[in-house]
């Protein structure tokens, strides 16, 4: 019995382990994000990545370049990290369905990713070959976009392995004038 209890226990403790966000809750917030009205010219963003302890294991900036072209949006993505290593560049070409979800694709993204959005929040979810020192690790993203106001975003990304939160992304993104 007590082989059992320590079981459901080890259960309920991994299970607490998990990050999930039910979109349905925002699609009343406003304002309402769009995705290619956001990303629409330049845009800059300042990141972190914790680990599971909480430590900083990456600090960054990015500068995006978003342009729409035969009915996809763009985003050029350039990467400068002042803690830790990361890609230096990321493309990212994400197309609206007829169904009003998203899909998106980039190089080091395994198969496409899917987006959804609700109010004031888009999702977007997919799978990755993570580099880490000389290892590479498949996980999973969920992506979480929240619109402050049209010029203002925070970008919060859960990182998983086998269900559980491995790292957390936080990425505070700003519309830059032309």
């Amino acid at each position: 019995m007590k082989k059992y209890i320590s079981v459901i226990i080890a259960c309920l403790t991994l299970a607490g382990c998990g990050v999930t966000i039910e979109g349905e809750q925002y699609r009343q917030q406003t304002p309402a994000f769009e995705l290619t009205s956001f990303f629409d010219g330049k845009v800059k963003a300042w990141g972190i990545v914790q680990d599971r302890s909480g430590e900083i294991v990456q600090r960054f900036v990015v500068d995006i370049d978003a342009t729409q072209k035969d009915g996809a949006l763009i985003l050029d993505e350039t990467f400068t990290y002042s803690i830790g290593k990361g890609p230096e560049k990321r493309i990212w070409t994400i197309t609206k369905n007829a169904n009003g979800t998203f899909t998106g694709n980039a190089g080091d993204i395994l198969g496409s990713a899917t987006g959804t959005s609700y109010g004031n929040t888009f999702n977007f979810v997919y799978e990755m070959d993570l580099k880490v020192g000389d290892t590479s690790y498949k996980v999973n993203f969920d992506d979480w976009f929240w619109a402050f106001d049209d010029d203002t975003l925070m970008n919060r990304s859960y990182i998983k392995k086998f269900g559980l939160v491995m790292a957390e992304v936080t990425i505070f993104m700003q519309k830059q004038p032309d």
